[in-house]
Order: C-alpha cells, then structure tokens, then sequence
C-alpha cells in the first residue's frame, strides 16, 4: 500500500499511456476499415482528386488559389458577392450538382460529438486544475514532477497519431498537401512551374518533400495522410516542451507543467495539427522561437527565424514589423546589419534551388503577389469584425459606408502595426514582444480582410509565453478566451459548418463568437494600455 501510495501518480500515468499505446496500435491494424478516408466513397476521393487536378490543368482560369490549402476556389463577379466555383464552394454548375456531400458522413459527425465532448471536459479540468493549484498550492517532488511532464509529452504524441489516424483530415486541404508532397518529392525544383497548383512558399514544400519520399514507400504508403500531420504533430509536442522550459525558470515546476499541459491537450491545437491536418503548429513554433530570441536580444537567430516564417506562409508578414519596432528602438547600424544580411542569406539559401530552374528570383514575389490578389472577400469563414458585419464571403471590393472593405481592412492594419509598435517601444521588458506580436496577430485577423478560420492560432501559444514573462492573470484569460474562440471557429467549418463543401452559416453561433473575438481584442488594446501605464509609473518611481 505504501508503494502505490508513494507512486500513484507515476502508475496513473503508466496506466493511462498504455491504453493509449493500445488503442494506436490497435487503430493502425485496423486502419483502412476505420478510417475516414475509407468511409468516404470512391467517388467522393475521385472528385476531390479530379479538382485539384483541373486547377494544375488550368492555371490561368479565374480560380481561388489560397496561400493556405484549406482556401476553396470561388469565382467573383465585380462588386457583387462570390459565386462559388469549381473547388470547394456550390453553384449552379453541374459539375457541383454532381459532387458528393461527403461531410454528411456519419462517422465525421460522431467524431464531431465526440471532439465536442473533449473540449468541455478540457475547460472543465484546466479551470478545476488551475483553482485547486491555487487554493491548495500543490507541491510536487522531483521525481513526480519529472515523470509527470514526461508523461504529459507521451501522451500528447499517442493521442494525437490515434485521432489522426480516426479522421484523415480536411478533405481538400490533405488531398493538397498530398498531392505536393507527391509532386515535390517527383522533383522538386520544378514543383513551381507554369501548372503548378502550389501557393506556398517554398519552406513548407521541402517538408513536404521529405514526407513525400518517406510516405511513398511501399511499407508507409496506406498512412500517407498520418505523415502529413506529423509535422505539426511534432511541432505541437515540441511547443508544448518549449513552454515548460521557459515556465520553469519564471515559475514554479508545477505551473510550468500546468501550462504545458494546457497547450498539448489544448482542443484547438489539437483540432488543427490531428484531426484537420493543417500546418499552422509548425508555424506557431516557428513564430514563438523568432519572438523568443527577439525578446532575448538574439536579433540574428530572430531575423533568420523570421525570414523562414515569411516564406513558410504569408501570414509570417504580419509579424515582420516586430524586427523593425526592435530596429527603431536601438537605433544603430550594427543591430541593422545583424537583421538584414542574416535575412538575406537565409532567403537565398531557400529560394535559390527553385530560382535555378525558373531562370531569376523574382517568381517568389510573383507567388506573393498572386497568393494576395486571390484573397478578394472581407473574411473567408473567419469569425471576426467582417463576418459579424455579414461580410463572410462577401467581394472586397464591396462599398461599406463611404470605402470599400479593402480599403478598412489595410486601414485597420496601418493603425494596429502602429499601434504594436508604440506598444513593443514604451515597454521596455522581455514581454514587450510578445504582446506586440498577440497585438498583430488577433488584430489582424480581426479588421483585416481575407483571413481565415485558422490564422489567429498562433495567439495561444503567444499569450501563454507572454504570461510566463508578465505573470498578469489577464493573459492567461485571454489565452483561454483565445482558445474557445479558435476552437469554436475551426469546429464550425470544419465539422459542422459545411453544407457538401460550402461557405459558413450567419448563425447565432457566427454571431456571438464574432462578437467574443472583437471584445477580447478590444480588452488585449484595453490590457496593453494599462501595461504602458504601470510601466511608466514604475520608472517614474
């Protein structure tokens, strides 16, 4: 009795590992009968197939092509609101008349409840957790606390390859990602050629490359989509690790583990990286090691991480002024040249491979450029100020009171740039960084248009380090704010939003969850004010 006493906690941890180990093994011999791949019908897989093939075949035809694969095509008609085209929307086509509504499926909606099921029961313990470790200020032994993180790392693998091998992903967004990897894996240096479907830049596609020639052998072939998620899989681990080092010196090892484990188990991270299959985790881990060395005074390895960052996904821009603000308040020519030439090679040593075969470099600003002009909507199924508006899909182009919604939206994006910037210079602390960057990247997704349900993932990770750094409990709601919104957004498109493959409803839940996300960046404006406050206060004393 005194041995399970002294051990309990190791052996829940052996106990709870095992079952999971078992049910992966399980689901891995019986993956092809079970799996959502394999309860779609051959025709829904043809279909999908066949239109990523027809985008390759016609690249110059007026189709959506995102900078993120889960972007579906759709056509415009000038200031009039998007007629849904050939990939991913309904029209009146026949082509679209005769596509199979494959989100009806019945397992897809039994994951959807169960996934639901997860969620509550994880805002249930983590805000049951965190008021029991502030009431009864548990203490942990090394050992215990030891095995504990090591077992929380364990667990979130095995959780995550089970869960992704029970749903293979987003229907369109993984048959894209395969069939880049397939491509580039082919040959890579004319991935980027005149029919190329592809609008990533190339970081992205020598992972994908990597996947393609692991997945392509015969023995991993059948779990092909399972290696397209283990990317951000591993990403969402390595976070989750990250967020434990950088609490365990600021913290206690108990909050430190609590945070970690808050991040791993996190339904909106894990709803993204396993069960949709995107690679926003590996973003997110890219964003917070360019922002954490930045906030370290490492300006070289920070440059270099952002440059991989802009050329991993375009989104990356929306953090770049975070260079120029720490450029601004240092103000010499050294800290300059450590930005730009470590910048400059990393971008050459990327783009160079691929600008052999096309004959100059200027094809990634051409990339670029394309990827923003087919954006041309106020939100794509992004809950923010365009879609509480009822401007979900709506043309760009389209007058609201005296300007267009482009025009607000790269206003919006000029205040809150300025706005960041004004914040990351008066508060000259570690966290200045991070909150600048949660400021960017929540603004942004809010007033800007052409985002996406899932490009304000990165502000969870973000708002957790920026605690670790501040310790103000505001951060840690607003993380937890940040976490139901998130969630709420990419469940809604990518289980239950969806009638066949279509645009997001103007609900209820549309509505309020909006509204949630403009208040909560309302109250992140209303929080950093009062950081600049104190701050000025406390150096005046």
């Amino acid at each position: 009795m005194q041995f399970l006493k002294n051990n309990l906690l190791k052996i829940i941890i052996v106990l709870i590992t095992l079952l999971l180990a078992g049910l992966c093994i399980y689901t891995v011999l019986n993956y092809g009968s079970s799996s959502f791949s394999k309860n779609l019908s051959q025709k829904s897989i043809t279909a999908i197939d066949n239109n990523l093939k027809i985008k390759s075949a016609k690249p110059n035809t007026h189709i959506l092509q995102s900078s993120t694969p889960n972007s579906l095509n759709l056509s415009t008609d000038g200031n009039k609101s998007p007629k849904p085209s050939s990939r991913g929307f309904r029209s009146n086509s026949e082509d679209n008349k005769n596509r199979p509504n494959i989100y009806n499926n019945s397992s897809y909606s039994k994951y959807s409840s169960a996934f639901i099921t997860y969620s509550l029961l994880f805002f249930t313990l983590s805000i049951s957790i965190y008021l029991l470790f502030i009431c009864k200020k548990i203490k942990l032994k090394n050992s215990d606390a030891c095995a504990l993180i090591l077992g929380i790392l364990i667990i979130g693998i095995l959780l995550r390859i089970y869960s992704g091998l029970l749903i293979d992903g987003h229907p369109f967004d993984i048959s894209l990602y395969k069939r880049w990897a397939t491509n580039a894996a082919n040959n890579i240096l004319q991935i980027y050629d005149n029919n190329s479907s592809i609008d990533y830049p190339p970081v992205y596609i020598y992972i994908l490359f990597v996947i393609g020639k692991l997945a392509n052998t015969p023995i991993f072939n059948n779990y092909y989509y399972l290696f397209l998620k283990l990317p951000s899989i591993i990403t969402d681990i390595l976070s989750g690790y990250f967020i434990y080092k950088i609490a365990y010196k600021h913290l206690s090892k108990e909050f430190a583990i609590l945070l970690s484990a808050f991040y791993i188990f996190n339904p909106a991270v894990l709803i993204n990286s396993s069960i949709w299959g995107q690679s926003d985790s590996v973003f997110a881990f890219i964003a917070i090691l360019s922002i954490f060395f930045l906030s370290n005074n490492k300006l070289v390895f920070s440059s270099v991480l952002f440059t991989i960052l802009v050329l991993m996904k375009p989104q990356g821009i929306i953090l770049l002024p975070l260079l120029l603000f720490e450029l601004i308040k240092r103000r010499n020519i050294k800290s300059i040249i450590q930005c730009i030439l470590p910048a400059l090679l990393t971008a050459i040593i990327i783009i160079l491979p691929f600008s052999i075969n096309n004959g100059n470099i200027t094809w990634t600003f051409n990339l670029y450029m394309s990827t923003i002009k087919e954006y041309p909507y106020a939100s794509i199924n992004a809950f923010n100020f365009f879609s509480l508006i009822k401007a979900n899909m709506v043309n760009a182009a389209n007058t609201m009171f005296i300007l267009d919604y482009h025009t607000f939206g790269m206003i919006f994006i000029v205040l809150i740039t300025i706005f960041s910037g004004f914040v990351y210079i008066k508060i000259t602390s570690k966290y200045s960084a991070f909150i600048a960057a949660l400021i960017q990247v929540v603004g942004v997704f809010n007033f800007s248009v052409g985002m996406h349900e899932r490009y304000m993932f990165a502000s969870i990770i973000i708002s957790i380090a920026a605690y670790i750094y501040n310790k103000n409990i505001r951060l840690l709601i607003l993380s937890a704010l940040f976490t139901l919104i998130i969630y709420i957004n990419t469940h809604s498109v990518l289980f239950d939003r969806f009638n066949g493959f279509g645009t997001s409803s103007y609900n209820l839940l549309t509505i309020l969850t909006s509204f949630l996300n403009v208040v909560t960046f309302l109250y992140l404006v209303k929080f950093s004010i009062d950081l600049i406050r104190n701050h000025s206060k406390s150096r005046l004393d």
